[in-house]
């Protein structure tokens, strides 16, 4: 009986050693998929505080919360069942749909740059559409606008996820599981940082007008508390940190408004590269990687991160030329098909 116990036990420690590796790997199929998501991640975080303008301060956050739920119901509900039918059926199909998402990509990051050179009005991002009558018809239409966003950006998102997990296993429910954490995760990450985003400036100026930072344990306590020794040493700097914020936001975003656009061209370029290779057309990938090895062995002090900027640049601008020549096919040819249709 202690034999078959202990057999049951090797048993057990077997199996948890099995379940360990597999969330192990799925963990590392995870994080590779969301680096090469990186570039919508970033874009995402740029393009959603957009939606919370406008509002009062007390519907900033439930808003971003509704926005989140959506996303997750985006990505859980139809989103990866979608990727785990198209990945069983057909997945020949992948690299085809995610070069277009990667064109996708490229038009959009092109199109943020015509429209900061020559300003249009348009793009995924706009959040200026006609609006209702009451704040919660506004609210109501808003989250609509940015959950059809998030749609469109977590589909690009899932994509590259199942291309990724389909390179390393064949494993049905493997590629489930690394799914459903890369939507979860990037879900979590995107709006838990457009929550911090939208009430930094909030905080800003809480901080700014607070005489009392140590009593109030800077603002967490409620009432009025009469300034001690504490209060004055660390006024000064509570109020210079909130001073910093309140004016510092608004550049912030700019910033990574650009940085999601430069990460949106390199995204959707590399793609459309890697994609071309699968198809046996080389050439311009490994003239890509070929002029980041050179440039990076130029200083081998820091031959990896330069070889990788390089590489990021060159298919940044490989991802402009091709986003700058669906542009006219968009505004040409789509744009004006689409108005018929409606018409």
């Amino acid at each position: 009986m202690s034999t078959g116990l202990i057999a049951l036990l090797d048993d057990v420690v077997g199996l948890a050693k099995v379940a360990a590796a597999s969330l192990d790997d799925a963990a590392a199929q995870a994080s590779r998929a969301g680096v090469k998501a990186a570039g919508i991640v970033v874009d995402d975080a740029a393009v959603t505080p957009r939606y919370v303008v406008g509002f009062a301060a007390n519907r900033e956050l439930p808003i971003v919360a509704r926005i989140a739920v959506g996303s997750i119901k985006n990505k859980l509900l139809y989103l990866l069942p979608a990727a785990l039918v198209l990945s069983l059926v057909a997945p020949w199909l992948i690299t085809p749909l995610l070069m277009l998402g990667g064109a996708f990509l490229c038009y959009e990051g092109a199109e943020k740059i015509l429209e900061a050179i020559r300003p249009h009005g348009s793009g995924h991002g706009d959040a200026k559409t006609p609006v209702a009558g009451t704040p919660a018809e506004l609210e109501e239409q808003r989250v609509k606008g940015a959950i059809q966003t998030d749609l469109i950006l977590s589909a690009e998102i899932m994509a590259i996820t199942l291309s990724t997990v389909a390179e390393t296993t064949s494993s049905y429910w493997m590629q489930a599981f690394v799914l459903a954490i890369v939507g979860i995760g990037i879900t979590v990450v995107v709006y838990g940082s457009v929550a911090l985003i939208v009430k930094a400036d909030d905080v800003g100026l809480s901080l700014a007008n607070n005489d009392s930072p140590a009593s109030s344990l800077l603002g967490l306590r409620g009432g009025d508390f009469p300034a001690t020794g504490a209060d004055r040493g660390l006024r000064s700097v509570t109020k210079a940190i909130g001073r910093g914020l309140v004016i510092g936001m608004p550049y912030f975003l700019k910033a990574l408004a650009i940085v999601g656009t430069a990460a949106m061209l390199w995204v959707g370029g590399g793609i459309i590269i890697h994609g071309l290779e699968e198809f046996g057309l080389s050439a311009i990938g490994h003239f890509v990687h070929d002029i980041a090895e050179a440039v990076g062995s130029a200083i081998s002090a820091i031959s990896g991160l330069l070889t990788w900027f390089v590489g990021a640049a060159a298919s940044g601008l490989f991802g402009l030329v091709i986003g700058a020549l669906i542009i006219p096919l968009v505004h040409g040819v789509a744009m004006p098909a689409l108005a018929k249709l409606r018409a």
